[in-house]
């Protein structure tokens, strides 16, 4: 609940080598409020390439027509969109977002597609039944878990042997280009934000930028999560990552 004349509570952004010092209900109660103005925000923060990450985030879960996946920290649903396209009518796509206002939106933007489905729930107990799906993604969510090991866990469990897990985030990049695009979205994005109306959001974003640990540190989490044959692709001079991994066959 907000109180009247004061800014609203936002997460400091700070995280541990487990995961975000935020709770899941701080991060829900954040993105309820940047809900309207995300992905407009998104697009030009990342200088418009965020479509050409998702787009290869969802060709990197391998689905196919009839097939099925889950999206996890889903936001107004768009990696959802491209997987449902992928999947056709006859697949299965269910979105997961602690964010009551952003499923709100998903639902509304998606209301005719019978292979999207939309759930209000935490991405550390995901609301599906064991090994429900061929594939789990994340975009731009992982860092804001409390506990990195345990989401990649229930990505995990919520697939079948065999299936694929997909995790797209932000990094610090180490090429030359990449540190100089790192000093603008350091630099740029809280004043964007400022101007949005919600500056310490978007410090906060930054923070957990910062915080968020290396690509291999990422694989080593992964691996001890369950996954294999974890591999990593760097992305606009290392400024993103996409992380994939397999969940084990049966033996």
């Amino acid at each position: 609940m907000t109180v009247p004349g004061r800014a609203p509570r936002v997460p400091s952004g700070r995280a541990s080598e487990r995961g975000n010092d935020a709770s899941a209900s701080e991060v829900g109660a954040m993105f309820d409020r940047l809900a309207p103005r995300y992905d407009r925000m998104n697009a030009v923060i990342s200088g418009f390439q965020e479509p050409r990450w998702r787009r290869r985030a969802i060709e990197l879960a391998g689905l196919q027509a009839g097939m099925s996946a889950i999206d996890v920290a889903t936001g107004t649903g768009k990696v959802a969109q491209g997987l449902a396209d992928r999947v056709g009518p006859f697949g299965r796509i269910v979105g997961v977002d602690v964010s009551r206002v952003m499923i709100e939106r998903a639902r509304r933007a998606n209301a005719d597609r019978v292979e999207l489905e939309f759930l209000v729930g935490d991405a550390l107990a995901l609301p599906v039944e064991d090994g429900a799906f061929d594939a789990a993604t994340i975009a731009f969510g992982m860092r804001n878990l409390a506990d990195y090991e345990q989401g990649f866990a229930e990505m995990r469990r919520a697939i079948r042997p065999g299936g694929r897990v997909v995790c797209l985030e932000a990094a610090r990049p180490r090429s030359l280009p990449g540190r100089l695009a790192w000093l603008w979205f350091e630099r740029v994005v809280p004043v964007l934000g400022s101007l949005a109306g919600e500056g310490a959001a978007y410090r906060y974003l930054v923070t957990t930028v910062r915080a968020y640990p290396t690509p291999e540190r990422v694989a080593e989490v992964m691996a001890a999560a369950g996954l294999v044959d974890v591999r990593w692709i760097p992305l606009t001079f290392g400024m993103v990552t996409i992380h994939t991994g397999r969940r084990p066959d049966l033996p």
